[in-house]
This record gives structure tokens, C-alpha cells and sequence, in this order.
């Protein structure tokens, strides 16, 4: 896919997408979100990838949606760009399927947060895994200002990041916050001079590529996302105690306490693409939670497991069987 409003570069195996519409402060529309949405599925894919960061070229990182349709912007169903496969009759909200979600891409993302980060510009990097600010940078989830609601599951991933209250703060007023409030509510891990931002993600991004075991930061970034879902504390423990007893069985756990013990880099032979067991269910662009398969504790090699179907190709199965819906879906 050819990018015209992201870049992306790809250097000692980490990646960094640039939002690249500076002189609209990198404002979001839809085919930047398709843009996006590939460069993550393509690193995804690549192990040669180990981490990726997130900036926006310019003096912003994004301002949100493009408003240059006016009072419609945010109506989908008239906009143009928005025309695809249209949702079923009875959910006319629905979104097409994503070619992959940023919490099952394998890799840690980081975003860098330089300037203004609005609307979408703040929801997005919600769904990431590390937030860092630049000294200049002022977040805000405006929804209410603009007659709209938070989207991009801000309300679901807000108040797991800074807490109800604050979130209720931030999402209920629509109010930007500085760099450092954002630090201090936990929205962002770190909050740096501008000058400085982008050589501490990368610097971020490089200790991860040159010192973690590739499939074992896959794992455990399915874990703190896939906990987040689930409300037994038996199933968590044992899905915990499942990962890492097949962790601890793999080579990549001799190697890493070889190396350790040799005072010597890593050499981890696992990779991401194949490696990964098969009690983590597949990538589900439908937003189902997602549960540990029966077949036992996996096994490494055995090639990864194929993406779930559509959202749509769901749908027709299940209206076959006599239900109407997917549970879960959005």
C-alpha cells in the first residue's frame, strides 16, 4: 500500500510512523486511519520489527478529525470517504473490520506526543502500549465540545489508565491538559523537553529490540491487554501460570539465562510470526473477548494460527444458526 498522509521508516529494527499532514497540525481522516492501520499490520507481520513508534510531523501530533466539511464532519453516513460495505440495517454504527487491532499487533507501539493531541488525536494513543509528551504537548478528548461523544474506546480505555474520576474529569468538561498533568493523572509514562522526544522513544525502542526475547514481549503485551478483559481471577491465574510454564520450556529461556549467566547479549532464535503457542486465540477484528482455547498449553512451531473471519462473514454465520448479532462486536 503506498502512504500519502503517513510515512513509514523502518531502522534497526524499529519502526517509526510519522501522521504526515503538518500543515493541518496532521489532523485525522479516514483514509489516514486506513494508512495507519496498514503500517501496523505490516509490522506486525515483519519480524524484523521489534517496536514501533507513533509521531506527527510538524509542531503537532494530531489535531483530531479534519473539520473541512464543517458542521458535517462528523456525520459518516453522508461523507464520502466513509462509503464502504454498508453495516447491517440494525446497527448502522457498525465499523468495517480492521485489518488488525493496535492491542493484537505483537509489538510494543509508543507514542511520541508532540504539540496537540485532540479528539482522535488523544483516543488513538489509548489503544497504544507506552505514552510519551514533550514538554509542549496538550492532550484533550474535546467529544463534548463538538456536539460528539469520546470514541475510539476512550471510555473503556481512560478510566483503566488514570482512574473514573479522572477520567470523568477529562472526558466530561472535554478541558486540555498540559504535559505534566498528563504525567501526574498516569495518562503518559514520561514527559521530556520537545528537543528530546523522539530520541527517547527511539531510545525506549531500541532497548527493547536489543535486550527482550521477541515472542516473550508478544506474550506479554497479550497479557496486560487480555487481562484487562477478564473478570475471573482463577482463569487469569491460570492463564498466567500457562504462559509462563510454556515460556519457560522454550529456548528462548535457556538463551536468556545462558546469557545472563555468560555476561553476554542474547541470541533469541523465536520469532513472533510462528513461535507464538496456540492457546492465545487469534487476532479478532470483530472486538470479541478473547479466550484461551482448549487445546492445552500450545506448542512452539506449529506456524501461526489463521486471522479470525470478518465481521461480516461472522454475521452470515451466525444469522445461519438463528442468531442475529455477534455478541460483543462494535
Amino acid at each position: 500500500m503506498a502512504y500519502s498522509e503517513i510515512l513509514l521508516d523502518v531502522a534497526d529494527s524499529v519502526a517509526t510512523v510519522t501522521l504526515n499532514r503538518p500543515a493541518q497540525l496532521n489532523a485525522y481522516t479516514p483514509n489516514m486511519g486506513r494508512e495507519l492501520h496498514d503500517a501496523f499490520a505490516a509490522c506486525d507481520a515483519d519480524d524484523e520489527v521489534r517496536a514501533i513508534i507513533v509521531t506527527g510531523a510538524g509542531r503537532g501530533f494530531c489535531a483530531g478529525a479534519d473539520l473541512a466539511r464543517g458542521g458535517g464532519s462528523f456525520d459518516r453516513e453522508a461523507a464520502a470517504e466513509y462509503q464502504r460495505p454498508a453495516p447491517p440495517a440494525d446497527r448502522p454504527w457498525a465499523k468495517p473490520p480492521r485489518s488488525i487491532a493496535p492491542w493484537d499487533v505483537r509489538k510494543p507501539i509508543i507514542a511520541a506526543i508532540n504539540g496537540p493531541a485532540v479528539g482522535v488525536g488523544a483516543t488513538l494513543p489509548l489503544q497504544w502500549d507506552i505514552r510519551i509528551a514533550g514538554e509542549s504537548a496538550k492532550i484533550g478528548f474535546v467529544f463534548v465540545r463538538r456536539g460528539v461523544v469520546p470514541e475510539a474506546l476512550s471510555t473503556w480505555t481512560l478510566p483503566r489508565l488514570v482512574g473514573m474520576a479522572r477520567a470523568a474529569d477529562l472526558l466530561l468538561t472535554g478541558r486540555l491538559l498540559s504535559a505534566r498533568e498528563a504525567l501526574e493523572f498516569g495518562l503518559v509514562s514520561r514527559v521530556v523537553p520537545d528537543p528530546e522526544l523522539l530520541s527517547t522513544a527511539r531510545a525506549l525502542a531500541t532497548e527493547i529490540a536489543r535486550d527482550t526475547a521477541p515472542v516473550s514481549v508478544a506474550i506479554t503485551k497479550w497479557l496486560l491487554w487480555g487481562m484487562q478483559r477478564e473478570i475471573d481471577l482463577a482463569r487469569a491465574d491460570d492463564l498466567d501460570a500457562r504462559a509462563f510454564w510454556w515460556t519457560g520450556r522454550q529456548p528462548d529461556a535457556a538463551e536468556g539465562v545462558r546469557a545472563f549467566l555468560e555476561k553476554r547479549p542474547a541470541r533469541w532464535s523465536m520469532r513472533p510470526s510462528q513461535d507464538m503457542p496456540d492457546f492465545l486465540p487469534p487476532p479478532d477484528p470483530c472486538g470479541d473477548p478473547r479466550r484461551p482455547s482448549a487445546r492445552g498449553a500450545g506448542r512452539r512451531g506449529g506456524g501461526r494460527r489463521p486471522r479470525a473471519r470478518s465481521c461480516g462473514a461472522r454475521r452470515a454465520r451466525s444469522r445461519g444458526r438463528g442468531s442475529g448479532r455477534v455478541a460483543g462486536s462494535r
